[in-house]
């Protein structure tokens, strides 16, 4: 065996030890943060039930109340109304883009959603907090312009770079051979597109929509900034409320560590965690079944 090739086994050698120590350390990282947060939250119980802290909108830490199902109900009910908005615009922009678009506003398009995805929560906060709550007060007519309703919008422009961008690579990457071979059948394009394209494309687009509810579910300061941070359960759309990451900005200042409210804090984040692991544990069932399939 000549020396180069040597040298090249060496190197492929020593380059899967270290993609395999940072994988390693990547998931050390993730278990000692679910082990501390664990730990820490786990502690709330000692003084609080778990009946109480799930199902419970009582908080007031003050009275010694941890209930943190309003935060809970809020944190899902914005993910839930932003996907519901930016879902079916992203898929259509993404659609739009890889399909329709031609080539010189592909170029320019694609490059544009990427910028898109580099501006900041705080960024979005503001224009929320300046732009949307008043307009969102003046059009429909309510006292204030903070709630649900203000902070799935402002979500729902912000999960679009991430589902246009995934969706449009899925799209990309279905055969042209089915395009082909359904247009030459007779269909038209739209036919195709929608009978064609979309289906083999759609374990893609799902893993588009799952990582976009990801990111609305974990966002915190534009959030804070137009939601109204009142830990009250949501009986309106345009009513203040607050969710899990919300409420652990606004409060995780005041907190001793070591203390009921403090623990109670790293349980809900522990609850955050763990629902941001369960997304991602189904986008890769998605995209396993996906290539069993292929």
């Amino acid at each position: 065996m000549k020396q180069h090739d040597i040298n090249r086994l060496r190197t492929d050698k020593w380059a899967k030890y270290v993609l395999l120590a940072c994988a390693a350390f990547l998931t050390i990282i993730i278990l000692a943060l679910i082990v501390f947060m664990g730990q820490q939250g786990l502690q709330t119980f000692l003084d609080v039930s778990p009946l109480e802290f799930f199902f419970s909108a009582d908080w007031n830490p003050d009275n010694g109340k941890f209930g943190a199902f309003s935060f809970i109900a809020g944190s899902i009910l914005v993910t839930v109304f932003s996907i519901l908005v930016g879902g079916p615009i992203g898929i259509l922009g993404a659609i739009f883009i890889a399909k329709l678009a031609p080539k010189w506003m592909r170029n320019i398009l694609q490059p544009a959603v990427n910028l898109y995805m580099a501006i900041p929560s705080v960024v979005y906060g503001y224009i929320g907090l300046t732009v949307v709550v008043p307009a969102v007060r003046d059009f429909f007519d309510v006292p204030i312009g903070f709630g649900v309703f203000t902070a799935s919008l402002i979500l729902s422009i912000m999960i679009l770079p991430t589902v246009i961008s995934i969706s449009n690579d899925a799209l990309l990457s279905v055969p042209k051979m089915l395009e082909e071979g359904s247009v030459a059948l007779g269909a038209t394009y739209w036919q195709t597109i929608w009978n064609i394209v979309l289906p083999a494309a759609r374990p893609g687009i799902v893993t588009a929509v799952i990582l976009g509810m990801a990111r609305a579910i974990g966002e915190t300061m534009a959030v804070q900034m137009v939601i109204g941070n009142s830990p009250r359960l949501v009986d309106s759309l345009f009513a203040p409320t607050s969710t899990l990451p919300s409420e652990i900005v606004v409060e995780m200042g005041n907190t001793p560590f070591g203390s009921t409210w403090g623990n109670s804090l790293f349980m809900m984040a522990l609850v955050l965690l763990l629902i941001s692991l369960l997304m991602i544990f189904v986008v890769r069932k998605i995209s396993s079944n996906a290539e069993v399939r292929a």
